[in-house]
């Protein structure tokens, strides 16, 4: 009786691990966004975060103002990645990250992690690159 205990202790915990790392550091998807970066602060009651707010645009006018667009909401872990995107407000820029199935309280409010970026000096894009 006692092996059956320490083998069903140890499938559970085991499950419970892998269920844990799907969840939270599995990486579901990962690519590119570029839009006009509206947005990065630092907040939270309990755990402060990073948190940005992009405008991803798919047509432009000529007055280069977005007529259809959405926001891409996304958490920064890296301090200066997140400095970088300070100064880079109201800019262009393409933004790489990694999409996790869920979030701690800690690492961000999004399951959307930026790790990096770069400026974009296109005048015209898309938001889907």
């Amino acid at each position: 009786m006692k092996k059956f205990i320490l083998q069903a202790t140890a499938t559970i915990l085991i499950v419970f691990a892998l269920v844990i790392y799907w969840k939270y550091s599995f990486t579901y998807s990962e690519g590119y966004r570029a839009g006009l970066l509206q947005k990065i602060s630092y907040k939270g009651n309990i755990f402060k975060t990073y948190e940005g707010e992009m405008i991803l645009s798919s047509i432009q006018s000529s007055a280069n103002v977005a007529l259809a667009s959405e926001k891409f909401f996304f958490s920064v872990t890296d301090k200066e990645v997140a400095m970088q995107l300070e100064k880079l407000q109201g800019q262009s820029v393409i933004l790489h990250y990694r999409e996790k199935n869920g979030t701690l309280p800690w690492k961000g409010e999004s399951t959307y992690f930026v790790d990096s970026l770069k400026v974009n000096n296109s005048p015209q894009h898309d938001g889907n690159h």
